[in-house]
């Protein structure tokens, strides 16, 4: 984080930044704050592969179980098989 940047928590880290936020609400220090322009580029880069629609459907119902989104479980899954791999 740059020394040189005003912040309303004074924080010396990214770390006490969080910790303020954590113990504090925007709306009671709206005053404080000063309107800014930036550009966000966010880029991400995804490939999508078909699945057989049954096992879709249990993906999805496995997913659910786990209180997570089925991209999120087949992720975690490729990961698991990726990692095992030479």
């Amino acid at each position: 984080m740059s020394i040189n940047k005003s912040s309303i928590s004074h924080a010396a880290s990214y770390h006490e930044m969080g910790e303020f936020w954590d113990k504090h609400d925007l709306a009671e220090l709206w005053d404080h704050t000063e309107p800014v322009e930036f550009s966000v580029n966010i880029t991400s880069e995804r490939k999508y592969f078909a699945l057989d629609i049954d096992m879709s459907n249990r993906v999805s119902i496995i997913a659910k179980t786990h209180g997570i989104s089925p991209e999120t479980l087949i992720n975690l899954w490729v990961h698991e098989k990726l990692s095992q791999q030479p």
